[in-house]
């Protein structure tokens, strides 16, 4: 299964946003990906208030994104930003293409770092999965990588891997932080982790994680097999369920779990 990472640097245009996600896909498809996977907040970044741009996955943003993926022959794989009913907004990991259009709602939220997601964003609950090609892939969105009870559910429920779209908020050790999780959830879950993160945008003043760059994939061994700079940049890999199931034969943590 090959699977596209696309680095990119969301503005606060939500159009401007899908010509990026249009262009890559396109870039992703003519290398053979069958999976184009965007960051967290491709929609739009943080930077803006999110409630003016929000969208239902039946609205006109993702039914673009959708159109983008069958065009191509794809799913695509993007962050957006969907109405809540209290008020606030999702923060949602869209899936579309080939007969698939669904989301999953980020769980965790960053009240973290000096930066509150809750004041705006409302949690998701579900933990989601999606097959193709006869693969599962499970899906998470930035935050949620801190937490490795998310991953091991995944895997319960048939994921070999773990897509994941990330605005990783800049700051000391963050990098570090970054990699080491990704591995870490990768080693926990004994699954494929492919995290998609948004590009460094340069110096900023404010609080709102606008991305640091670093995508990264790490094998069911937590060995990392790819990883990009800080940079826009698109990363074409290819994973296979064999390494799953060895590794998972010789590290069978998910079998020798107690609680």
């Amino acid at each position: 299964m090959r699977v596209a990472l696309c680095q990119i640097s969301s503005s606060p245009d939500p159009a401007a946003n899908l010509d990026q996600v249009r262009t890559h896909v396109r870039h992703a498809a003519a290398q053979g990906a069958r999976i184009v996977l965007f960051p967290e907040a491709t929609m739009a970044n943080f930077a803006v208030p999110l409630g003016p741009v929000a969208e239902p996955l039946d609205g006109p943003w993702a039914q673009a994104v959708r159109e983008i993926a069958d065009d191509a022959g794809v799913v695509v794989v993007a962050g957006m930003f969907t109405p809540s009913a209290d008020g606030r907004v999702v923060n949602t990991l869209l899936v579309t293409g080939q007969g698939h259009h669904l989301g999953y709602d980020k769980i965790h939220l960053f009240d973290a770092f000096g930066f509150q997601e809750s004041r705006t964003v409302a949690p998701g609950s579900d933990v989601v999965t999606f097959d193709l090609d006869g693969t599962t892939f499970g899906l998470a969105t930035c935050y949620d990588i801190r937490f490795p009870e998310l991953f091991r559910a995944l895997a319960d429920k048939g994921a070999t891997a773990v897509l994941l779209g990330a605005s990783w908020g800049a700051g000391p050790g963050k990098r570090e932080q970054w990699e080491l999780l990704v591995r870490a959830r990768a080693l926990d879950s004994t699954s494929w982790v492919l995290a998609a993160g948004q590009a460094d945008p340069g110096p900023s003043t404010g609080t709102a994680p606008l991305g640091i760059g670093y995508s990264t994939v790490a094998n069911p061994k937590g060995e990392v097999v790819a990883q990009l700079a800080d940079t826009p940049e698109v990363l074409v890999v290819d994973i296979d369920e064999t390494t799953v199931d060895e590794t998972r034969q010789v590290i069978p943590v998910l079998a020798n779990r107690r609680l």
